[in-house]
């Protein structure tokens, strides 16, 4: 199945999600947060869907791993949005996703490839956590550190499969779309972490849904062969 019949939906939840949480109360004649309610959700909730219903999927093994990633990731987008302090519950589910897309993206990459990608990604994370550890609250910083550790694992894992000259023959359109991902995931956690730990960020709903949005639609068409 294509991804093109549910892609304008997909779009258009986004869209709403982001709308919804940069407008929030501050709507004339109204409150938009219900758009963000229902918006994010549901934008995941299709890429779950379509991923599912892959019927060009390059096996049922990376189609289940992508898959089991993005439910989580359907959890996770919950627990950020309800009302109440959820986040250690959110970024528990993240980090279980990103173990699922770890399982997608490991087999098959060289290990030249790896050592290049792990040392790329480390350089990023570790800047990243000099910089907001020291803002991190005490109760939270062995979580936030566990969650960047398996967040870059799953960008290096990503990359390397993209530079693997064996994966990227035979599967350039997947290995291009998983690594694209990867890298928008990481910036999306990385401007969230610095929006919530480091002060806040300038149109902070704008950069960090658009960066996941655009993650997550490029890891399902991951799954996809051509």
């Amino acid at each position: 199945m294509s991804f093109r019949p549910l892609t304008v939906v997909f779009v258009l939840a986004a869209l709403a999600a982001i709308l919804g949480a940069m407008l929030g109360g501050g709507m004339p004649g109204g409150d938009a947060l219900w758009l963000h309610y229902i918006g994010k959700p549901l934008a995941t909730l299709l890429l779950f869907w379509q991923v599912l219903r892959s019927s060009d999927a390059l096996s049922v093994r990376y189609r289940r791993a992508v898959a089991i990633g993005m439910a989580l990731s359907l959890v996770g987008d919950v627990c950020l949005m309800l009302p109440g302090d959820l986040f250690v519950p959110g970024l528990v589910a993240f980090l279980l996703a990103h173990i699922g897309y770890i399982v997608a993206f490991a087999p098959g990459s060289s290990g030249k490839a790896r050592g290049v990608a792990f040392v790329m990604v480390a350089i990023v994370g570790a800047a990243n956590l000099y910089g907001l550890l020291p803002r991190v609250d005490p109760a939270l910083k062995i979580p936030v550190v566990a969650y960047t550790v398996v967040l870059a694992a799953m960008a290096a894992f990503a990359l390397a499969r993209a530079w693997t000259p064996a994966v990227a023959a035979v599967l350039p359109r997947s290995a291009r779309f998983g690594a694209v991902g990867a890298v928008l995931f990481m910036t999306s956690d990385s401007l969230l972490a610095w929006d919530r730990f480091g002060g806040g960020i300038p149109m902070s709903a704008l950069l960090v849904l658009g960066t996941y949005y655009a993650a997550q639609w490029c890891i399902a068409r991951s799954v996809e062969r051509g």
